[in-house]
């Protein structure tokens, strides 16, 4: 019988492929984003950490599949009802984007208040204009949707600005970081409270188009929209007419329906928005943390014939 088999289809770097290595003495681990790497592994392949795209036809074979670690903290993109089927668990990355995005998510409300991006416009063009900056975030209040780690992590951020925080989680959940929270199906009767409304959801059925004319609707002129989750949980025509209408006063904005966002769509050239390509979540920590906090821990678990329970994907749920 041949070693047991581990797929790392990832470039990470060499310390972290050899601590896992380490971890799995007795097995071949083969290592390598690229499809020629792995694909003539794949069949025989107990484990698959970084799942990829092209992995997908391979579904439809015989395979030895048991757990599937994803890259990323969203899995709406991976197969999951034929890696159900096929009784393969599944884990996420789910956590390891907490300090980055909740910097990116400061970094947008601050650019779209204190005008950075008009004032790096302005460094183009040698321009020294105040371009009526006046706005805060002190004391404001942010709506939070999602209140996972990248939620808890934005609230308590939000707090050293003395903001009021609003958090939105399925289960209505209290936290100590949020001032009030709130449910999906009371969503509406928060909006209207919000300067800022950021969006850290995953994409799921429930979901999706979550945001749209209605939501846009009742927010506050003067708020600020931000969505780090995914470009799907917005109508985008929906968000478009409401920043041209002067519905909302601006939006930061790293995700999209469609990706990369198309050239003609009026978003890159709004004065009001700032775009940015689905990189709120890199950071130079990000494999570190991946392997460390999460794969190595569950993989110890694995191999003593237990469920790796860290960051479990619920199938029904779809995250």
């Amino acid at each position: 019988m041949g070693k047991r088999k581990l797929i790392l289809a990832q470039n990470a770097e060499k310390q972290w492929v050899e601590k896992v290595q380490q971890a799995l003495p007795d097995w071949e681990v083969i290592f390598g984003k690229e499809e020629e790497k792995w694909k003539d592994h794949i069949k025989d392949a107990e484990i698959i950490a970084g799942w990829k795209k092209a992995m997908e036809p391979y579904l439809q074979s015989d395979l030895q599949l048991k757990w599937v670690q994803a890259w990323s903290a969203g899995v709406n993109d991976m197969p999951l009802k034929e890696l159900e089927k096929k009784g393969v668990t599944v884990t996420s990355a789910n956590g390891v984007h907490a300090y980055p995005i909740s910097e990116t998510i400061f970094a947008l409300m601050l650019g779209l208040t204190r005008k950075i991006q008009a004032y790096v416009k302005n460094q183009e063009k040698k321009e020294w204009h105040h371009s009526n900056l006046k706005l805060e975030i002190h004391n404001k209040t942010i709506g939070i949707l999602g209140f996972g780690a990248i939620g808890k992590e934005t609230a308590k951020i939000a707090k050293a600005f003395g903001m009021k925080v609003l958090g939105l989680r399925h289960s209505g959940k209290e936290d100590e970081f949020a001032d009030a929270m709130y449910t999906p199906d009371s969503l509406n009767s928060m909006l209207p409270e919000c300067d800022f409304v950021v969006v850290t959801l995953p994409l799921t059925e429930d979901t999706k188009h979550m945001i749209g004319k209605e939501q846009f609707g009742l927010m506050r002129e003067s708020a600020c929209f931000i969505n780090i989750g995914r470009g799907d949980i917005v109508e985008e025509n929906s968000l478009i007419q409401a920043l041209q209408e002067g519905g909302i006063a601006g939006a930061g904005l790293d995700v999209f329906a469609k990706e990369p966002l198309p050239e003609n769509s009026p978003l890159w050239e709004m004065e009001n928005v700032i775009v940015t390509p689905h990189t709120a979540g890199s950071t130079e920590y990000y494999d570190q943390r991946v392997i460390e906090d999460i794969f190595l821990p569950n993989l110890k678990k694995y191999l003593e014939g237990e469920d790796p329970g860290i960051n479990k994907v619920s199938f029904e749920k779809g995250y």
